[in-house]
């Protein structure tokens, strides 16, 4: 993460927008569609965002405007990130784990076979 020059615990909306280069109404938009993204209030009921928040925040940003996903697109891309974070993070632990495969890349994978499957099919002809 690019070092935003404030060392602080938690930024405000305001500090977040400037850093991001977002405005504040989008920041407040991504909150309803982008479940991860949860910044915490204040007593006073203003957000207060982590660094954590901010690289999330980043990361949409890069998704949504440099890769040209839709919102759906970027939704799928972060939960299969935090997916593999986990399965990362597990093995980083030494946790015994289990085979454990995104339904995407079985997906992937069924539909490559199938294709193969039609391709020797149809030159066996």
């Amino acid at each position: 993460m690019k070092d935003f020059g404030l060392k602080k615990l938690y930024y405000s909306i305001s500090e977040v927008s400037r850093l991001t280069g977002l405005e504040q109404y989008i920041l407040r938009y991504w909150e309803t569609e982008f479940e991860q993204l949860k910044p915490g209030k204040n007593r006073a009921g203003n957000r207060i965002y982590t660094n954590k928040d901010i690289k999330l925040i980043i990361q949409i940003k890069q998704l949504l405007r440099e890769e040209k996903y839709t919102i759906e697109g970027a939704k799928k891309i972060l939960v299969e990130l935090n997916f593999e974070n986990i399965v990362n993070a597990a093995e980083e632990t030494g946790e015994e784990k289990k085979k454990i495969v995104p339904p995407q890349k079985t997906m992937k994978k069924d539909l490559e076979d199938i294709k193969n499957f039609l391709l020797f099919i149809h030159s066996s002809m």
